[in-house]
């Protein structure tokens, strides 16, 4: 999918988002390494902190459809700031991404800025902290 197809798939999510609450509408697009398109936005909920960010409900539709790494996410939402992941997507993401997977934060004229998992978590914790064939001492 080109740069300009993602952008407008970007709007149209953030158009369909829930947020009646906060008026802050997100959408989100994930590309995963099998060249697969999810799409996402955020759903608010009236017990406020019960919502879902776009990012999440990109990567729940994803691993729906049997995709597992992603190799790209977009995130799109209004406003002068950067609107960059919240700290539970970052986890989210790094879960099914490299250190080196890109994501672009986007705004409704298109592109603003592109990370990487790493450079939004450093330090992060993930699946391959979890080696579970040799049980290690903490004081090892």
């Amino acid at each position: 999918m080109e740069r300009s197809a993602i952008m407008t798939q970007l709007r149209e999510n953030m158009s369909r988002a829930y947020a009646p609450y906060s008026k802050f509408h997100v959408g989100s697009v994930i590309k995963s390494t099998d060249g697969q398109y999810y799409n996402g936005c955020n759903v608010e909920n009236a017990a406020y902190p019960l919502g879902i960010c776009a990012e999440s409900g990109a990567i729940a539709a994803m691993v729906q459809n049997g995709s597992r790494e992603i190799a790209e996410i977009y995130i799109m939402g209004d406003g002068d700031a950067l609107v960059t992941p919240c700290g539970g997507c970052r986890q989210k993401i790094r879960e099914f991404a490299n250190a080196k997977t890109q994501i672009h934060i986007c705004g409704p004229e298109g592109l603003r800025k592109t990370f990487t998992t790493e450079d939004l978590l450093p330090f992060s914790f993930g699946p391959d902290n979890l080696n579970n064939d040799e049980p290690k001492s903490i004081l090892e």
